[in-house]
């Protein structure tokens, strides 16, 4: 049986990516020493690979699919195929920064400062290239860990480091002067395998159902009865993601509505719709929004 060789990035990716492949359909399971995951579907076979990893696996066609930050990708100057991007803050990663980030008593205040100077960074090849081509020259050197300490304890100028928010960085008495890539998780294909009509077919199922579960996150359905004189008044408080639904019910005088909302905002809209005359409301969880 012809199969889809799919990577699942190992660590800080690894549990949010099988709870996102759970919600769009998919259940993955293994124990803490397998490397071959299981997955309930005959058609994929499942692979535990480091982000950092993913592309160069998909690029030399170990891999047909798989999932990794765009600076990995980057950094291996791979050239797969980018079947989507997904950003999101719980199923695989917010959107971060790489950042150039220096000792708040540095007296480095821009990227030109940088000249003849010492980076330390995970994102080696990526940082050179990005420097070079600002016409610097700056020492760039491979981080094995433990990156910030290397900038606090004075052992070079400056670091090259992944952040979200900065709030780590500032509570180390860093600072950031500079930003040179946003990233996010990204589903990637090999060349050869899109190419493919039978593992194209497979790869854009994939990609449907993780987009439709990525799409769903955050969101609730709403459901509730209103009479006709209210439901004018009701439909300009409801949001959706175009129109919401209304049907008439057996009573002529009244509609079923139905609509798809943020869940941040329900605890605020159900006393307002209850109060504008909406009855019988009803919230429910989505897995996915095709």
């Amino acid at each position: 049986m012809k199969k889809l060789r799919l990577g699942i990035p190992k660590g800080s990716l690894e549990e949010n990516t099988i709870e996102l492949f759970k919600r769009a359909g998919w259940q993955i399971s293994y124990n803490s020493r397998s490397y071959f995951p299981d997955i309930d579907d005959d058609e994929i076979s499942c692979s535990l690979v480091r982000a950092q990893e993913m592309s160069i696996y998909i690029d030399d066609g170990t891999l047909d699919l798989g999932l990794t930050g765009k600076d990995w990708i980057l950094e291996n100057d791979s050239e797969v195929v980018v079947i989507q991007d997904l950003i999101y803050s719980k199923a695989t990663t917010k959107q971060a920064r790489w950042v150039l980030v220096v000792r708040d008593d540095s007296p480095i205040e821009s990227i030109e400062d940088l000249e003849g100077k010492k980076v330390s960074t995970e994102l080696v090849s990526f940082t050179k290239r990005y420097f070079a081509e600002k016409g610097l020259s700056v020492h760039v050197e491979f981080s094995w860990g433990a990156t910030e300490a290397k900038v606090v304890e004075g052992l070079v100028d400056a670091i090259v480091e992944v952040t979200e928010t900065g709030s780590t960085l500032r509570a180390n008495n860093l600072r950031i002067v500079h930003e040179l890539l946003k990233t996010n998780t990204q589903l990637i294909a090999n060349r050869v395998a899109w190419d493919d009509p039978w593992k194209k077919r497979k790869i854009e199922q994939i990609r449907t159902l993780l987009n439709g579960s990525l799409l769903a996150v955050g969101k609730v359905g709403l459901k509730l009865n209103v009479s006709k004189n209210n439901l004018g008044t009701i439909m300009l408080l409801l949001p959706s993601l175009k129109a919401p639904t209304v049907s008439g019910l057996f009573n002529e005088e009244w509609y079923a509505v139905e609509t798809i909302v943020d869940r941040s905002i329900v605890r605020d809209l159900i006393p307002v719709l209850r109060e504008a005359g909406a009855e019988g409301i009803i919230e429910y969880t989505l897995n996915k929004v095709i």
